[in-house]
């Protein structure tokens, strides 16, 4: 007979980790299957090379909750986090804007270009840390539908109410402009220099297909700014060990409390008896049983892949197939032989240890964006750089380092020839790019790895290669994330949840999906014991 658990998630990646932990520190027995040979899904570390050490997929860390930190106590689990503390956006003439954790060096680096926009950044800085403040109240609580008239609901919109009717009507209205606007729009508020402006509005496109100058991106810029790394808002760090130790230590901290992880085990179906679920079959043949089967995966997944189309309402199930994914981003990782040089400030030093952002101007991103509209992979691609060797020297051999190149923009649809077709003309373009700030790079490259959407999809099951499980766009957050009736959690079958980036709040390595969905199974799972009391 199969065996029995309380919960069965499927996918190991960390918000999935995360719902498992918070299950069994509740007491249930709980069993993750992932399908690959290591947990992670998207935030992994895989040495692909002797010595060499990628963060293959993602490969920063700030949006983790500082709450799922705590309660899983994951610095005892391994977890440390070194900061990102600058970047460094190099120009075609061999100059380069240049911010770090040195607040004064950075206005008087900004002066160079504008002393206006020195001053505004101050400003500017306080405003958005502001923004981020009033907004993660919104990433912790349950999203509250408006259409359903219940007291849960109305109790949740009468909470949200009273949060927003207590900022000023200045920071209302400013809360409504990052909602609403371009990321491009909303920074000509404050600045007047381009390639200011272009950086910091590269965090508004980051894993959207979406340019600069497109309503919504102002919110995804925000999202980004919510990171926080011991209570400090805006701030990026680096896992030491690369992103693949944060899952290590959430899957150490479950495992202590009890949860069994099993490795390539691809689940094939959700299995479903009197309108409950009942369990899952593997693709091996094997089943397993439980009366909570938790969905990590994304939306497309979990509703149109994991479950018969007769268990579920056909109006989700449109709902479900117009969910936008969009898939747009790419990633080059390198071996190198040897530091990079930069032509705008050569040799060793801090830099090389934080961010280098190839964004130099709105109409170079926009450009970028242009190609991609039309099938397209960016001639001229945004591109987000670390050197995670410089941060942390064990990810490669002693003098040897690794580089991971973040690209937007890389549409998962072609139109033409396929992805296998031109994976390695995308990657010339990347490294090209790369080459025109750092001259050395091309005879320094011992090894590398180039990553389409496709390879995404295929590798971690993300559909259409979408970082963050499905757009980030206004019409798929909050109460709408994924779609509206199912923001909570559950879904129309009994005891299946959902638990991934494609629920509220969204993507990024932040943990907040599989802690809240945590949260409300066991509020489901009591239920009857205070009904019977």
């Amino acid at each position: 007979m199969p065996n029995k658990y309380d919960a069965i998630i499927i996918g190991g990646g960390h918000n999935g980790l995360i719902n498992a932990a918070y299950l069994a520190r509740a007491g249930l027995k709980v069993l993750v299957l992932e399908q690959r040979y290591l947990v992670g899904g998207a935030t992994v570390t895989e040495e692909l090379y002797p010595g060499f050490k990628y963060t293959v997929f993602s490969y920063v860390v700030s949006l983790m909750r500082p709450e799922i930190i705590r309660d899983l106590d994951l610095p005892r689990h391994g977890l440390t986090v070194l900061p990102l503390e600058s970047t460094l956006t190099p120009l075609s003439d061999g100059t380069c804007l240049y911010r770090d954790n040195d607040h004064y060096r950075t206005l008087r680096d900004i002066a160079r270009f504008s002393q206006r926009d020195a001053e505004a950044y101050e400003d500017y800085g306080r405003t958005m840390l502001f923004m981020a403040k009033a907004v993660k109240y919104m990433l912790g609580i349950i999203p509250p539908d408006p259409t359903k008239i219940n007291p849960k609901d109305l109790f949740g919109l009468a909470g949200l109410g009273k949060h927003l009717l207590g900022l000023s009507e200045e920071n209302l209205h400013m809360l409504i402009k990052l909602m609403t606007m371009s990321s491009a729009d909303f920074l000509e508020q404050w600045f007047e220099t381009d390639v200011l402006k272009a950086t910091l509005a590269a965090s508004g496109i980051i894993g959207t297909f979406l340019g600069p100058r497109s309503p919504g991106t102002a919110y995804v810029l925000l999202h980004h700014y919510m990171g926080e790394i011991d209570g400090n808002f805006r701030t990026w760090g680096f896992a030491k060990g690369g992103t693949g130790a944060i899952a290590d230590a959430i899957a150490s901290a479950a495992r202590e409390l009890g949860v069994e992880i099993q490795t390539e085990t691809a689940v094939e179906k959700v299995m479903v008896k009197g309108g409950k679920v009942a369990g899952v079959a593997l693709k091996n043949g094997n089943e397993f049983l439980s009366d909570v089967v938790v969905s990590s995966l994304d939306p497309n997944m979990t509703f149109l892949k994991l479950i018969d189309a007769e268990h579920l309402p056909v109006d989700l199930l449109a709902s479900i197939k117009k969910f936008k994914f969009n898939g747009s981003s790419g990633k080059v990782n390198l071996a190198l032989d040897a530091a990079p040089d930069l032509k705008c400030m050569p040799g060793y030093g801090p830099h090389l240890r934080g961010a280098i952002s190839i964004s130099p101007s709105v109409d170079y991103l926009e450009r970028a964006y242009d190609d991609a509209k039309y099938g397209n992979f960016s001639q001229k691609p945004y591109i987000d750089i670390i050197i995670p060797s410089m941060i942390d020297p064990d990810m490669a051999p002693p003098g040897k380092h690794v580089m991971s190149c973040f690209v937007q923009y890389a549409p998962y649809n072609l139109k033409e020839g396929t992805w296998e077709e031109r994976r390695e003309e995308f990657g010339d373009t990347v490294i090209n790019t790369v080459a025109e700030y750092i001259p050395n790079l091309k005879d320094i490259i011992l090894h590398r790895q180039v990553i389409t959407p496709l390879d995404i999809e295929q590798t971690i099951g993300l559909s259409q290669g979408n970082i963050f499980a499905g757009e980030l766009s206004l019409s798929q957050l909050f109460f709408l994330r994924p779609a509206a009736g199912i923001a909570k959690y559950r879904t129309p079958v009994k005891n299946y949840y959902q638990c991934g980036s494609g629920t509220h709040p969204g993507g990024g390595i932040m943990g907040a999906p599989g802690r809240l969905a945590a949260m409300e199974i066991l509020k489901d799972l009591r239920k009857p014991r205070r009904e019977g009391q």
